[in-house]
Formats: C-alpha cells, structure tokens, sequence
C-alpha cells in the first residue's frame, strides 16, 4: 500500500518538481523513505545544511521560474529554513517547504523537538497547513502550490511523522467535508486599468528628461523596455536584482543605482523631471528623485507594493510586459535626444572611470576591483552569475558588463550573507550545461560556502564540466568589509578589529583537499592568467584572490553626513593611513582627464 509519504513526492512530480533540497532528520523518516522508493522522481539532493537547502530552492525559482522545492525535519531543522525561505519572500520567488513534525498524540506534551510549526512559519509563509488526516495531503500540496506561484512566495506543509506512514488516500471518501483539488495553475494576463494607461502616456509624454529603474519584475520585458527607452530618448538604470533585463552594452543602460551604483545612474536620478519604475521595489529613497521633482510612473504586478517608494502620479497594476505593450502605442517618440545624448555620455565617462579605477596598482596588493574588471570581458555567452552579500557585490555591480542572454542573481531585498554559494550549486544543478560563476566574501565563504564545496563533491560527476566552468571567486581580505566600511560611512565609528578582522583560511588548498581545483592569485599581475586557468578547468574551481581590504567602494555622490563620519572614524581607524592614500588617488582619478598622467598606474 502507498504511504502517505509516497504520494506527497508523486504530487510535487505531478507538479513539476525535479530535485528537493534538504537535510534528513528522523522527523521525516516516511519522507527519506518515499525518496528512495521514488528513485528519483523527484531527487533528493543532500544540502549540508537545511539553510542551504532554502537558498537552493530560492534560487531554482529564481534561474527557472518554476517553484523550488526543499525539506527539513521537525524543531531545529525547521528553523534552520527560515532564512533561506525569508529571501525567498522578500525577493518574490515561489518555493515550497515541506517539513516534518512530531507524531500527533506527543504534540502538546512539550515533546522532544516539538515546536509550534504553524506559527513559526506564519509570518515567512504566505501558505501554512499542517496535514492531519492522509486525505487532506492532496488538497494542501495542490493549494500550496497554486498559493506559491499566486502570490509569487513562499507556502508550507507541515506533515506529522505518524502521518507520512499512514496509508495514502489519493482520492477522499466523497462525503461533507471532502475537498477534491486539482494539479494545474497557469500564470494570468494582468493588465491595468485603461485609463491610469492613458494618463501614464500623457505624463511620458509630456516630460523631457525621462529615468527609468527597472527590476526583476522586467525580467520578461526586455525588448519592451529597450523600445520604451528608445522612444522617450530615456536612460535605464538597473536594481540589482534587475541585472539581467537589459544587457550592460546598451549605450543607455547606466547601470546599477543606489550606494553601490553608478555615476550616471545618479546623474540622471538628481536630473530627471519624469521617473519611471518597472517593476522593482528598490528601497533607498536617498538615491530616488526628490519629492516633487519628477513626476511619477510605476508598473507593478502587485498593487500591494506600487506608490509605496516613490510618490507616483500614474499607478500601472499590471505585469510589466503586457502593460508596456499596452503602453508603447501611446507614447510619442521625443525628437530632442539631448537628454539621451548626456547619458550616454555620462555612460563612456563612467565605464572609462571604472577601468581606471580598476588598473590602479597599490604597493603589489591585488586591487579587487580588477578581479572583476579582468572577468569582465572573460565572460562565458549564457554564463549564470551569482553574489554573495559583502563588498565584492560592488565590484560584481560595476565591474561585470553582462551581455545579452547572461544571467544574475543575489539576496537582494534580504541582503543576508550566505546565498551566494548555494544560488551557483542550484543554477549548475538547473542549468548543467551553462558557465557559472559566484562572487563571494571571505566572510561568507567561512560562514557557509566552504561547507557546501563538500556538496559539490558529493555531486562532482554531475556538476563538473570543461564545456562550461563552474567557479567560486572568493575574494580573501581577512575583513568583514562591506560592515567596515558601514562602521565607517554610517556611525562614524572606526573598524573595530574584534569584530571586523577574521582568521586567514586556505580557500583554495581547502577545495583541493576535496578534490576540486584550487587556484590562489596574489599577484596583480596575474589576475588574468588566475581566470584563464579557472575558465578552462573540468573541474569545479575554488579561485582565491587576496585583495586589498583597504579599498572603498566609492558612492556615486559622498552625501555629507556620510563624508563627516568617515573623516571623523579616519582619525582613529587602524587603517587610516591606507584608506586615506587609496581614497584620495582613487577619488583624483575621477578627474584625470584634467591632469597630467591619466591613467597612470
């Protein structure tokens, strides 16, 4: 007889569900079970924490739009989902986590490992159930699903340890109280009201110096977003979590926005009179237009979450590909291409900028900056590109120029460390066939990603390929860096080396010691040659580079406030003679057109 356990895997198979990431427990004894008697369909991929597995699931979502799946066992193994499952909610992905949970007569009893599943995950969860009776299991995977993929987040099902072994009941006794769901969603055409369009058009129309923000929920929209620009005479500027909508070689694309964005970006912000958001919730109101500046136009799939960053005249609840196609018939093409032909301008100058801030060698150190900017043209066509969260998430923003067909992804909304690693593992596992590359700190490679190179062991036969690379770019400064330069920016505070400083590790003779290929760069010098070798490995590749952990990472605009705590942490920061030096020649090279030795190295 087909256990309930058993059933619960031919439903998510049913659903599409290909591999479910997780961590065995005894909470879910009938599930491991089930796994092994469904010999695949779907796969249990072993994650070497139930953390990791909610990232992996996240991510899935996010490289291929389906519902990524992953499991964990009751108490501890529950709670270590959340945070993985919290990115997943804030960034708008679908997932499903299916749980374990103590045997129905214990709960109540303060039974070992018994916690209030239910409400632990009320609030990540836009979908909680736990399944009590073996004929509810149909009915609440299918809602869980159709929850997931509607409200674009996350839903969970709790599943008792005594019930996963009971007896399957596919189809429930027809009496009162039955409920008989269905496997099957398709995704709506949402479209906004027509007269909100109309007045859209007339406010694009109307205004000279149009700035768009797009991000990922333009992820479908790219060529309707490039006709739009291109007929307001528009510039577009890129959330992280929108890196992929346009490729970076698009003269108007000006990059990312915002503390880690770019020049032009900022320009076209403080100077537009008309800003227009598709489909991005990016939070930073220091870095949006001032109010009453520009009018305002926002396309948003969640009427939720439109007006809500930026006063808006004009409020576009729709998705953001119908409602552009709706909408390019009723703007005007703008004749005066001023507007246009300054930020493409400010574009060459930045791109300019960032390669020379990226040649500049200090005292044999290896300027993090060029690990990126050597990448950069390196970049394999159809590469995946994940970020951890850290200060080489700047350096991935402004330094790697995606082409068209790459893709990229990161925690964006919860900005956690740790996804970076796990979001490589589950695009590989996604996308066997394509190059991926992950950008992660020191800091998070100790936190997580080192463990999870033992997962990439596990599965090296399937993971491994010379055809396309599959790399972690590990950036070794012994700093929690992107917080120190916080302490310094934020509170004025200087680095606190106690918390600040971490232990020196051998990332690369780490993965060697598993199997992998190690490679270790110290030499600015060879920073190209270190790619190349990654590039052409049929192995997964652990690349070490030992950068300068004194670098800034230098805002658009030093709003004062900032610029007064960083000189007053500068007096008495250990490093102070370093960041100021670096500082300032980076800084002087924003004006090098003017003075002699441009360029100079």
């Amino acid at each position: 007889m087909t256990q309930v356990a058993d059933y619960v895997l031919q439903r998510l198979t049913a659903w599409g569900v290909q591999r479910v990431y997780g961590y065995p427990g005894d909470g879910i004894n009938g599930m491991l079970g089930a796994f092994d008697r469904a010999q695949g369909k779907p796969e249990f991929i072993q994650t070497r924490h139930e953390e990791m597995a909610a990232f992996m699931a996240c991510a899935h979502a996010k490289f291929t739009g389906e519902v990524g799946c992953c499991t964990a066992t009751s108490g501890p193994g529950a709670v270590h989902l959340l945070n993985g499952l919290y990115d997943a909610r804030l960034d708008h992905q679908p997932v499903v986590a299916v749980i374990g949970q103590q045997k129905r007569l214990s709960l109540g009893a303060h039974y070992q490992q018994e916690i209030d599943l239910e409400v632990l995950f009320a609030d990540v969860s836009e979908y909680c159930q736990m399944v009590s009776h073996p004929a509810q299991a149909r009915h609440v995977i299918d809602r869980a699903f159709k929850t997931a993929l509607t409200t674009r987040g996350v839903a969970t099902i709790i599943i008792p340890s005594d019930v996963q072994e009971e007896d399957a009941q596919p189809s429930p006794p027809k009496m009162h109280g039955s409920v008989f769901s269905s496997v099957g969603w398709s995704r709506p055409r949402v479209l906004p009201d027509p007269d909100e369009l109309r007045k859209a058009a007339d406010i694009l129309n109307e205004g000279s110096k149009v700035a768009m923000l797009v991000g990922q929920g333009a992820a479908t929209a790219q060529k309707e977003v490039a006709e739009v620009a291109e007929l307001l005479g528009a510039g577009v500027a890129k959330a992280l979590l929108g890196r992929e909508v346009l490729p970076d070689d698009l003269p108007f694309v000006t990059g990312p926005i915002g503390l880690l964005g770019s020049k032009p970006s900022d320009n076209m912000i403080r100077n537009c009179d008309t800003f227009f958001m598709i489909g991005s919730s990016f939070p930073y109101s220091e870095w949006l237009p001032d109010e009453g500046q520009a009018k305002g136009v926002e396309i948003d799939i969640d009427g939720r979450m439109i007006g809500i960053r930026y006063p808006m005249d004009a409020h576009l609840v729709g998705d953001s590909k119908e409602t552009l196609r709706a909408l390019i018939p009723l703007l005007h093409r703008k004749e005066d291409r001023k507007w246009r032909e300054q930020i493409e301008k400010d574009v060459r100058e930045w791109n300019d900028l960032v390669d020379r801030w990226a040649g500049q060698h200090f005292e044999g150190t290896i300027n993090p900056q060029a690990v990126a900017a050597e990448l950069s043209p390196r970049l394999p066509d159809h590469c995946i590109l994940t970020a951890d969260s850290g200060s080489g998430t700047n350096w991935w923003a402004r330094n790697l120029r995606l082409r068209q067909g790459m893709r990229a992804s990161l925690s964006g909304t919860l900005a956690t460390m740790g996804p970076g690693t796990p979001y490589a593992i589950a695009a590989r596992f996604a996308y066997p066939d394509r190059p991926v590359i992950a950008f992660v700190g020191d800091g998070a490679f100790q936190m997580n990603g080192m463990n999870e190179m033992i997962t990439v062991k596990r599965y090296m036969d399937r993971l491994s390929s010379r055809a396309a690379p599959f790399i972690f770019c590990v950036f070794n400064n012994h700093d929690l860096n992107q917080v120190t330069w916080e302490q310094r920016a934020m509170a004025g505070d200087p680095k606190y080396p106690a918390s600040q400083e971490i232990p020196d590790v051998p990332y690369a003779a780490y993965a060697q010691l598993l199997g992998l290929k190690g490679i270790v760069c110290d030499d600015p010098g060879k920073i190209g040659e270190a790619w190349d070798q990654a590039l052409a490995s049929d192995r997964p590749v652990v690349l070490e580079f030992k950068v300068d952990n004194e670098i800034a990472p230098i805002p658009p605009h030093i709003m004062k406030s900032q610029g007064m705590k960083a000189a007053k942490a500068a007096l008495h920061d250990p490093e102070k003679t370093g960041i100021t030096a670096k500082g300032v020649r980076q800084k002087l090279t924003e004006y090098a057109e003017h003075l002699p030795g441009r360029g100079e190295k």
